[in-house]
């Protein structure tokens, strides 16, 4: 019996390790600068202050606005099809990544895996 549920809490803890580091993970990023931020936990994207010009970029881009099925937050992945990516300009300095519109928010996206980096607020 004791093995038993040595055995499920086992399972438990290690089933939750993925979740518990999920949750570290900060939305976007902190900084001010020209060219791309890297905060603590390693996320890079549109520096803080470069952001409401990047906001005015989509806007006059008039790029669409997509619907899918799942949470747009980071980590979470676009689908391969219905769901279009943009070059980010040079002058927001995000170079490796992409950007789309996606359930009304704008979002950067590594465009091999198409994993969200992060949600442009």
């Amino acid at each position: 019996m004791r093995n038993h549920l040595l055995a499920i809490a086992t399972v438990v803890a290690t089933m939750s390790a993925p979740i518990a580091a999920q949750a570290q993970y900060t939305v976007g990023v902190a900084g001010a600068g020209t060219g791309p931020v890297t905060v603590d936990d390693g996320t890079v994207g549109i520096a803080l202050d470069q952001r409401p010009a990047f906001r005015e970029y989509i806007v006059r881009e008039r790029v669409p606005n997509y619907t899918i099925q799942d949470r747009v937050v980071v980590g979470g992945v676009l689908p391969e099809s219905g769901v279009t990516i943009y070059d980010v300009p040079q002058s927001f300095g995000a170079m490796p990544y992409r950007y789309t519109v996606v359930n009304g928010e704008t979002i950067l996206v590594e465009p091999r895996t198409r994993r969200i980096v992060q949600v442009i607020e």
